[in-house]
């Protein structure tokens, strides 16, 4: 696959024109039972997945960097690891997550053109080869992750598996697609405001932002977007995201900060239910934004509600106050364009030359002269705000609450297109962007764990998720939440029309 073919014209429906495999229905744990056991090899694991990669993927855009004939070779090494994951395919996100000898471009034309190749594996993708998987490729992002929808200019738009007219959101969008279209079982992403939430939400997936910390960004770099981002993956069941965290999670050499390490494996934790919780349940947009909450995102909110009411757990109206200052909004703004200015300043670096307007799209180039305007003390200023508003949203949790319950986004997935800026109006797309994290990007800012989990579809038949929100350091409870969902209200079974599954 050499490149990435048109996509067909928006509303049309293309089917998977061939039964589906032994293996497109399997998360990742049943696939590396199936080797453990012998059952299967790793390269017919991953030969299976490429043929699902290279059927599907002309339709839905989601891998844009393929890397199969490596991914066949390290599949039939013997000295394939025999970790936890061995020989499960996977592909990464193609914003972080370095891999020393692959091209990678942050969704820019300006690194697509130049063939930018990565020098050093982040210590990510040395843990998740250390556990066995197998990477295929990285897949389609907005340049530089700034936009809750996939659509870069250097690569076309990444089309929603369950509707092609819309959006699979963003940034991690690629990654969202291939899991939902069957293509893999998992896949890597990352969440400066919602970019793994949103998605996952999306496109009908489980998807968990760690807390701050949880998992390194190193070697090459300490934190991205002044502590906002955090990595892990999208998948389609709850375990499969209980044992990537663990393969991922922990402390590395210099790491800045880090999260206090779990008691014990989240894969082992989510065999057990959670106390009888406390819950709050926010039903309404943040006030003071100028937002409507669709109907239908409330309702994904109120169906998961009742579930856990079902289980047992004490559901109430309440929200902390901070989240209804729009002030935490400002400043995310201003501190993520100070970051893509100096982004922009290591991508010239890259390149060897200075970068000129027409090297990034309009929205990029608008926030990084924003960026460039920011007074140091400002920046100062901003960062102290954030340290503050943290301590403000978790007085809420001190104050008796064991998590918090809303809609994942204000809004279902936008048609394709929507989404986007134009010379004359450079930040439109940012401005249109904003009911997409109006739940999420206040716990980048504060960094909590956030999990949102699939529990409504819309009449158009696109999927709307239900997040949950837990204390600093509290992955645990929420995958055990999470794992309770998903056993009284299974989705598993759902498939997108555009999937290996859809004959």
């Amino acid at each position: 696959m050499s490149g990435v073919a048109l996509p067909p014209a928006d509303g049309d429906v293309v089917k998977a024109d061939a039964m589906p495999d032994d293996f497109s229905d399997l998360d990742v744990t049943a696939q590396a039972e199936l080797v453990q056991r012998g059952e299967v090899t790793p390269r017919e694991l991953v030969d299976a997945a490429i043929a699902r990669i290279e059927r599907l993927n002309p339709t839905i855009n989601a891998v844009t960097l393929p890397a199969f004939e490596a991914a066949r070779t390290r599949a039939a090494s013997r000295d394939l690891p025999r970790g936890p994951l061995h020989g499960v395919p996977f592909l990464m996100k193609d914003l972080g997550g370095p891999e020393a000898g692959r091209r990678s471009t942050a969704g820019m034309q300006c690194l697509k053109d130049a063939g930018w190749t990565e020098t050093t594996n982040g210590y990510i993708v040395d843990k998740l080869l250390a556990a066995g998987v197998v990477i295929l490729g990285r897949t389609n992002t907005p340049e530089l992750g700034l936009l809750p929808t996939t659509e870069p200019a250097a690569f076309g738009p990444t089309r929603n598996p369950w509707n092609p007219a819309h959006s699979a959101g963003g940034s991690s969008g690629g990654s969202a697609a291939a899991v939902a279209s069957g293509m893999v079982a998992a896949a890597h992403a990352s969440d400066g405001g919602g970019s793994i939430r949103i998605p996952a939400s999306s496109c009908g997936l489980v998807g968990l932002k760690p807390s701050r910390g949880r998992n390194s960004f190193g070697p090459a770099i300490g934190e991205r977007w002044g502590g906002f981002s955090a990595e892990l993956a999208v998948t389609r069941s709850v375990r499969d995201t209980a044992a990537l965290l663990d393969v991922m999670c922990g402390a590395m050499p210099g790491d800045p900060y880090t999260a206090p390490p779990p008691a014990q494996p989240y894969a082992e934790v989510i065999k057990r239910a959670p106390p009888r919780l406390r819950i709050g349940l926010m039903r309404s947009a943040p006030a003071n934004r100028g937002l409507e909450l669709d109907p239908d995102c409330r309702t994904a909110a109120d169906k998961a509600a009742r579930v856990l009411e079902s289980l047992g757990h004490i559901v109430e109206e309440s929200h902390p106050e901070a989240l209804d200052d729009p002030g935490g909004v400002m400043q995310f703004v201003g501190i993520v364009a100070a970051n893509i200015a100096r982004v922009l300043d290591v991508v010239a670096e890259r390149l060897g030359r200075p970068l000129v307007p027409g090297d990034v799209e309009t929205l990029t180039w608008a926030v990084a002269e924003r960026g460039r305007a920011m007074p140091v003390g400002d920046y100062i200023a901003a960062i102290e705000f954030v340290h503050g508003f943290g301590r403000r949203l978790a007085a809420w949790w001190e104050g008796g609450f064991d998590l918090l319950l809303t809609p994942t986004t204000a809004a279902a997935p936008p048609p394709i297109g929507y989404l986007t800026s134009t010379p004359a109006e450079p930040l439109r797309a940012f401005m249109r962007s904003a009911p997409y994290g109006a739940f999420t990007s206040a716990f980048n800012l504060s960094g909590q764990p956030g999990i949102s989990v699939p529990t409504h579809m819309t009449a158009d038949s696109l999927p709307i998720g239900a997040h949950l929100v837990g204390a600093y350091g509290r992955e645990d409870l929420l995958l055990q939440v999470a794992a309770q969902i998903e056993q009284a209200a299974p989705w598993s079974g759902r498939r997108a029309p555009l999937s290996t599954q859809a004959v």
